[in-house]
């Protein structure tokens, strides 16, 4: 099963019009930057954060965490505290060009066949490539013909992230105020949504355009098929 590990309206759209099943666990993470950390480790580390919150509860299922950043002059801009806020971030944005990162990380089971158990190791324990035991327990379990087929269950942890380049249009202070005051800024990353009523001033973009409504789709499908989750 697939848990996304986001409350974000636009993620479950994009996963849902993909034809992708899930189902949703959102997390509180922090989504504050650590002193000198640049956007895209940001981005990507809070992805990560997000993940693991959730699949340290659900183990034995795969978690998909994801957080969009914007940044324009190398300033992170996530979301608005407050209306001000969000007409600070649109005049950064506009006549500009702006990066939109999104961190993606998948978290979930893996499985492997185990080595033969050398003198000394403990039972029911693989041994990594510098010859050290890992420490986690395999599960035991013997085909028709009697052999061995034992396997590990380890978790794995797949961090990436996609860059788009969108430019803006100047924006008059009236229009900044007046797309404030339809609410649509306050809960998105660099306060507009290209999807709404924002994409009356976006020209162009370069990249993929899922990505700057919040999740990377095609990277996103090719993580989960690279790691049996479809």
């Amino acid at each position: 099963m697939l848990v996304l590990a986001s409350a974000s309206p636009r993620r479950q759209e994009l996963l849902r019009n993909a034809g992708i099943s899930f189902v949703v666990q959102p997390t509180d993470v922090p989504e504050v930057p650590q002193e000198g950390e640049s956007p895209k480790p940001f981005a990507e580390r809070l992805a990560r954060e997000k993940a693991l919150a959730v699949a340290r509860q659900r183990p034995h299922d795969f978690v998909l965490g994801a957080d969009t950043i914007v940044v324009v002059h190398g300033r992170i801009l996530g979301k608005p505290s407050d209306p001000a806020d969000a007409a600070r971030m649109l005049r950064l944005l506009s006549g500009r060009t702006h990066e939109v990162i999104t961190g993606v990380c998948l978290v979930g089971p893996s499985f492997r066949h185990a080595v033969e158990e050398p003198q000394g190791l403990k039972p029911g324990y693989l041994e990594d490539s510098s010859g050290t035991p890992e420490g986690v327990p395999f599960h035991n379990s013997l085909d028709e013909t009697g052999v061995d087929n034992r396997e590990l269950r380890t978790a794995f942890e797949d961090v990436r992230s996609e860059t788009t380049l969108v430019t803006m249009n100047p924006l008059s202070e009236q229009d900044i105020l007046s797309y404030i005051a339809t609410g649509e800024p306050m809960d998105k990353a660099g306060a507009y949504a290209i999807q709404g009523i924002a994409s009356r001033w976006i020209p162009r973009i370069e990249g993929d355009y899922c990505n700057v409504v919040g999740l990377p789709v095609a990277l996103v499908c090719a993580m989960l098929r690279e790691h049996g989750a479809i």
